[in-house]
């Protein structure tokens, strides 16, 4: 028998085999003649299209990866002897726990079994390399580590004493973890490998026989990532890869670590100011070896597209280029050049002069022809707008008669194509309306926003409000949709919109014609949104800063707006505030002051809409949006009593008995107060966004009057003197003094110190801050507390009810049965008399038991008639 075991050594790590690089050995191989762009940073054209195609990864990711041959193979346990034994036996066979010494210095330190290592143990071969884990009659079986001279180790499951199933191998030497799958000692089937400790160079997906194969994903120190299918350690198949500091990426397929076969390449570009997504140029088509060769597609950044044959990187056979402008050039290219022309220099990303060289315009059947008017047949011709400003209005053109709608579409595309720059700007200008920078560039209007420029516009004092102008250009939405403020459109949308109030706001002032959109168009933009647009009006956004900080409390705002909205009896049946809804508002929540009065509210109202209110009339019906209802609270902010100042809600609880404003000892117990409650839950600026409570469920009046009074009651009797001292308010220097007028002494020792709003923006940020959170979300948060007892109440009134009727019902059944019992016993009692009058002297000289004791007989009946439930009891017995 062989005295020892012998470790295979391990070989030699070996590069990973990298991707084949461009046939030329010149730097400049593959390079493909593009266009330039201007770098904004930097000023210098660089370019587009002329950095090395990249067939492979960067030399960074080129890193020694370990190869099957790295991995330590596990040895076998030789056929030895024992040489020496120590530990116990049994029948003179080694049993239980000992160790044992082998002949060629191998030890063994475990469990045996009837003469075997049978169990956990620790086996150390003569080299140094050990194995702990599970023994199966001589062999190691289950889970176990091996772990060998260099560090290197192996934990998981062992059939046989080799690798088989799942388990983790570190190799000391270089960094490499692998953890998955093993079959027969070989990393077979899905796992993980980490190159470095970093964890930065990996691969996850499937191996054969240590190599890999299958489907995987490739992440390389650099941060490229190839994700595909690979074949003997190489990509083959299909896949992606990533170049991250390139910016390009490519789709498609592989052979042999290389592209070939149908791919697209793309170049993803820095992003320019207006655009909401970068630019990039893309190929399309096949690749052999790396280049493009054969058919394909190549697409520039600037709209320009070349369509044809490829040979080497370069245009050359029979192809097609597409300028910027649309026009065309059909006909042989050679070396990246027009054959008929080759001292023209093709330009992708701009219009050179093209009038020394043979195009034409794109025609219908080309497929290149811009979209064709809706509802047009294949003879109306082309749309005068682009894809990205279509318009869309169907529904308006149905109330034309059907012989003009085509012709009045077009004439209105072209209304809109004349004014396109400025309907382009306005839109730019309005979408960015409440937003700090943006790293898109753009951003979509929303509706609060369009709400704004309609108003700049004065639509709404055209005989038109803004919650009509809503129901005119919301179709197919739903009807808790049609006024949400934060409903988004793009350009287009954008577009059509202004026609279709252009044509609902003077179609009436205008004499029917087949030019009817036009003119209300165009009176529109004369009239209305080329003199007024832009001339940012109301509270909200003419001060950038204060439109960033109030649309912190939109959210809240809205949740409300919603909760106090009525339903219309449109066919909508949608939800709008009005007028009177919104001082109903006011006066339910207690918000009036001494200050903020029903005519001051109504002023605030009519600054931009003289409609509500003129001094002399008011239209309480008129709907308000939420633009208007947000704009009206931030009015309410500046005008409202803020004279609580440093303690806010000590004044503001004077006058309004909206929550529990004593100030409560630590050693004191009370309940919190709704307001206490909801004024911890805000934050600073944006507040919580709690549920609003249902609309519907609305107690009476005088049930929340009653419980606010109730509320009222307790306040005073729980107050005690010390918290009726008098409260501090800040003086005209902003000091602290007491309602007396005397300073109050700082308590904190650094001396009399103020706090003064230094700027007026400080100062409308505390304005508006103090109004929102310390009283109207307060308020409404009480108001929703108070339906909600007030509603407990009621149900708890009514759960009493139920359960005295029940009672009431099991009295009168036990009455019942008393009286049914009584009277059966009664006439027994008769019976009985009667019984004793027929029988005579006999009973006389034999009386009963019951006459014996005539005093228990009327105990029993007096005891019987105190309670029914008693005289059952006793019957029974």
């Amino acid at each position: 028998m062989a005295k020892g075991d012998k470790k295979k050594k391990p070989e030699k790590t070996t590069p990973e085999q990298s991707l084949s690089t461009c046939l030329s050995n010149d730097s400049h191989a593959g390079v493909v003649s593009e266009p330039h762009v201007l770098d904004e940073e930097s000023g210098h054209e660089t370019d587009v299209m002329t950095a090395s195609f990249p067939s492979q990864p960067p030399l960074a990711d080129k890193q020694l990866e370990i190869s099957d041959d790295a991995f330590h193979e596990v040895p076998v346990l030789p056929n030895i002897i024992v040489q020496r034994y120590e530990g116990q036996k049994h029948r003179e066979q080694f049993h239980g726990e000992g160790v044992a010494y082998f002949q060629g210095g191998h030890v063994y330190k475990g469990m045996f079994s009837v003469g075997v290592m049978h169990g956990h143990g620790l086996y150390t071969w003569a080299d140094g390399v050990k194995y702990e884990g599970e023994f199966a009659f001589n062999v190691p079986m289950g889970h176990g580590t091996y772990t060998w001279l260099d560090g290197s180790c192996y934990e998981g499951e062992v059939c046989s004493g080799i690798r088989h199933g799942v388990g983790t191998y570190r190799c000391a030497n270089s960094s490499v973890i692998y953890r998955g799958q093993w079959h027969h000692s070989k990393r077979h089937g899905k796992g993980t490998i980490y190159y470095n400790q970093e964890a930065t160079s990996w691969y996850e997906g499937e191996l054969v026989n240590n190599n890999r194969e299958g489907w995987g994903v490739r992440c390389y120190p650099s941060g490229n990532l190839y994700e595909g299918q690979w074949r003997n350690n190489v990509r083959h198949g299909e896949g992606r890869m990533r170049w991250l500091q390139l910016g390009q990426q490519y789709s498609g397929i592989w052979e042999n670590g290389v592209q070939h076969g149908q791919g697209t390449h793309t170049w993803f570009l820095r992003r320019v100011t207006g655009s909401q997504y970068p630019l990039r140029n893309e190929y399309t088509g096949d690749f052999v070896q790396g280049l493009r060769h054969g058919q394909g597609s190549f697409y520039y950044a600037s709209g320009a597209l070349y369509k044809g044959e490829w040979k080497d990187n370069r245009k050359h056979g029979q192809g097609k280029f597409i300028f910027k402008n649309g026009r065309i050039f059909e006909g042989e290219f050679v070396d990246d050049h027009m054959a008929e022309f080759p001292a023209f220099c093709l330009d992708g990303s701009n219009t050179p002069d093209l009038s020394g060289i043979r195009t034409h315009t794109p025609h219908p059947e080309d497929g290149e022809s811009p979209r064709r008017a809706p509802g047009g047949d294949s003879g109306s011709g082309p749309a005068v707008l682009g894809p990205d400003m279509a318009l869309d209005i169907t529904a308006l053109l149905e109330n034309l008669p059907e012989n003009q709608r085509d012709l009045q579409l077009k004439q209105v595309e072209f209304v809109v194509l004349r004014h396109i720059a400025e309907l382009r700007a306005i839109y730019s200008f309005y979408s960015s309306l409440g937003h700090d920078q943006s790293p898109d560039n753009t951003f979509l209007l929303s509706r609060l926003q369009l709400w704004r420029l309609l108003k700049d516009c004065s639509i709404h004092q055209q005989g038109i409000t803004l919650a009509q102008v809503d129901r005119y250009i919301c179709e197919d939405v739903p009807s808790e949709e049609i006024h949400s403020p934060f409903s988004t459109m793009l350009l287009r949308r954008f577009l059509s919109c202004v026609v279709v109030l252009a044509y609902n706001t003077y179609h009436k002032d205008i004499e029917p014609s087949d030019t009817i959109l036009v003119a209300c168009l165009s009176k529109l933009m004369r009239e209305n949104i080329i003199p007024n647009a832009k001339n940012v009006k109301g509270l909200l956004f003419p001060n950038p800063m204060h439109a960033v900080i109030a649309v912190n409390y939109i959210g809240r705002c809205w949740e409300i707006y919603k909760a106090f909205c009525r339903a219309n009896p449109t066919p909508l049946a949608d939800q709008t505030m009005t007028v009177r809804h919104f001082i109903w508002m006011f006066k339910d929540l207690s918000l009036f002051d001494a200050e903020l009065t029903t005519g001051k509210l109504l002023e605030i109202l009519s600054v931009e809409n003289p409609a509500a209110y003129d001094r002399y009339y008011c239209n309480l019906d008129l709907e308000m949006t939420f633009l208007e209802f947000f704009e009206a609270l931030l009015g309410c902010a500046e005008v409202s009593d803020q004279r609580d100042g440093q303690t806010s809600s000590d004044s503001q609880m004077e006058s309004c008995p909206l929550a529990d404003t004593r100030r409560v000892s630590p050693g004191e117990r009370t309940r919190d107060s709704p307001l206490q409650r909801s004024s911890q839950r805000h934050s600073p600026l944006t507040g919580p966004t709690a549920k609003s409570s249902n609309p519907n469920i609305s107690p009476d009046v005088g049930s929340v009057k009653s419980l606010e009074m109730g509320k009222s009651k307790e306040i005073l009797q729980l107050s005690t003197p010390e918290e009726m001292e008098p409260r501090q308010s800040p003086n005209a220097a902003g000091n602290l003094t007491s309602q007396t007028g005397e300073p109050v002494e700082d308590r904190s020792g650094a001396g009399m110190t103020s706090c003064p709003a230094e700027t007026e923006l400080d100062s409308w940020v505390q304005r508006t801050h103090q109004f929102f959170t310390q009283r109207f979300f307060p308020a409404y948060e009480y108001s929703l507390e108070l339906r909600r007892e007030v509603q407990e109440e009621r149900l708890r009134q009514a759960a009493l009810a139920r359960i005295a009727l029940a009672k009431a019902k099991e009295d009168a059944r036990l009455r019942e049965q008393w009286e049914a019992e009584e009277e059966e016993r009664r006439r027994e009692e008769e019976e009985d008399e009667e019984a004793e009058r027929v029988e005579g002297p006999e009973d006389d000289l034999n009386p009963s038991p019951a006459a014996q004791t005539p005093v228990a007989s009327t105990t029993s009946v007096v005891i019987t008639k105190q309670s029914p439930a008693t005289a059952v009891k006793k019957k029974r017995k």
